[in-house]
């Protein structure tokens, strides 16, 4: 079974009352939220808010169409286990959402991996040897995550765990990207903080980003998904 075909061919079958964009968008708003709210056990204002958030956007489907969303998710989680890559952003890719929506396009997975590798550079000697123990990431333009996700699949390939190394902050303008990028860096296990904002004028600041703007994936607030 080819989970990310079949997750297309729902996202055209569902398409009608919505845009194939305005669905898969919705889906993954959905995702990302059910993930961030597990991760806090304090309901306070930002966990209301992003509560309301899931139920203003569920509610536009119905029962049928809601089951649909859990299709595919579970197809999406078994992508994943077969290893690192950008599943959501091939997907978007293959949807034929890109060519609609203002030029906005993923980086095909596979220059991000030469990328990546090239950023690594000495970094992955170092932690095979011990002399580095984590790897900090920032990415401040992060879209779906494809070059931090590539970083974790090279890592792999050497033998490193990059659940256990890697440390992230990645930023993006866009919300859809941000929820993109911490859906899979959260069911891939990787310890990371996603924000939304524009890089250039608000860089992330712990002391100073509001809550609201920020995802935390399970790894990094020490839980398991």
């Amino acid at each position: 079974m080819d989970g990310k075909k079949e997750i297309v061919k729902i996202l055209n079958s569902m398409s009608g009352r919505y845009s194939g964009y305005e669905i898969f968008s919705d889906w993954i708003r959905c995702l990302a939220l059910s993930i961030e709210q597990s991760t806090h056990m304090i309901r306070n204002k930002d966990w209301q808010d992003r509560e309301q958030a899931y139920l203003d956007t569920i509610k536009r489907y119905t029962p049928e169409e809601q089951t649909q969303f859990a299709v595919m998710t579970a197809r999406l989680i078994e992508t994943l286990e077969d290893g690192p890559a950008d599943v959501l952003g091939e997907i978007y890719m293959e949807a034929g959402l890109g060519s609609k929506i203002a030029g906005q396009f993923f980086t095909p997975f596979h220059l991000s991996e030469l990328t990546a590798k090239a950023g690594l550079g000495d970094k992955i000697e170092k932690l095979k040897s011990g002399e580095l123990r984590r790897l900090t990431v920032l990415e401040p333009s992060c879209g779906g995550g494809a070059m931090v996700i590539a970083a974790a699949k090279i890592l792999q390939e050497e033998g490193v765990n990059y659940q256990k190394v890697m440390d992230v902050v990645a930023q993006d303008l866009d919300w859809k990207g941000v929820y993109m990028c911490y859906v899979q860096l959260s069911l891939l296990g990787i310890s990371a903080i996603c924000v939304q904002g524009n890089t250039l004028t608000e860089p992330y600041d712990p002391h100073r980003t509001p809550r609201s703007h920020i995802l935390t994936t399970p790894r990094k607030a020490g839980m398991l998904i």
